[in-house]
């Protein structure tokens, strides 16, 4: 992870970024959160299927598995926002996931340290995705000691745009003066409206450490889990 992109409160500059929630995320998404001032939880846009807001990989010995949280979909998909998001109970995912770790990291140097840490999180039922994740959010910043301020976009009423007029409308509300984007938002991001605002955008440009892994090789951009089972830290 980086230091933060902030140049301090000396300089009057609030950097925003936003993202969705996301289940076990990759170390991108904490450089992205500690570059910023405030981060914005993006619960109020729809849910994706196949993303990564309930689903990450975790290193095997073959590669690479996708650990995810199943989710009710059915007749509701493109009507649901994330916030309201529930989790399919009936299905034994927790143990899954929670045996699918300790099987693959049981030989990771920080194994005892790691699997403590997040064991706690598939002892409870969760009803919806986002507090979930929201709760999980909390120790990965723990973990990284990141201190930047985190807001949902559900708390900022009355913001209803869409895409690039709907970041640029919470870094309004926020008082940005940097907008700090995804690498893909070179995709969808009106830059000369951001700086018609007198907003400036800056891509996130993030290449993860290379570390030693639990088995011989290495896969890239997996969940920061395997970062924290298995890096010097």
């Amino acid at each position: 992870l980086t230091g933060p992109l902030s140049i301090g409160e000396s300089s009057g500059t609030v950097i925003v970024s936003i993202h969705q929630p996301g289940y076990l995320p990759w170390l991108g998404y904490f450089d992205k959160i500690s570059r910023a001032d405030i981060f914005v939880v993006l619960d109020t846009v729809q849910f994706q299927k196949n993303s990564f807001q309930n689903r990450n990989k975790i290193r095997t010995k073959t590669g690479s598995t996708w650990l995810t949280v199943p989710v009710l979909t059915k007749g509701k998909l493109y009507d649901s926002k994330i916030a309201d998001m529930e989790i399919n109970n009936n299905v034994d995912w927790r143990r899954k996931h929670l045996a699918t770790l300790k099987m693959n990291y049981s030989k990771a140097p920080n194994f005892a340290e790691v699997i403590h840490l997040l064991s706690p999180f598939y002892e409870r039922e969760w009803l919806r995705l986002s507090a979930l994740c929201d709760e999980m959010l909390v120790l990965f910043l723990d973990f990284f000691r990141i201190e930047t301020r985190i807001i949902h976009s559900s708390e900022l009423a009355g913001i209803d745009s869409k895409k690039s007029d709907l970041a640029l409308d919470i870094c309004r509300r926020l008082g940005a003066t940097t907008y700090l984007s995804g690498k893909l938002g070179h995709d969808y991001i009106d830059v000369h409206s951001f700086s018609e605002s007198g907003v400036d955008v800056v891509f996130q440009d993030y290449h993860p450490p290379a570390y030693d892994q639990a088995y011989s090789g290495f896969e890239p951009n997996l969940s920061a889990v395997d970062f924290m089972m298995n890096a010097d830290w």
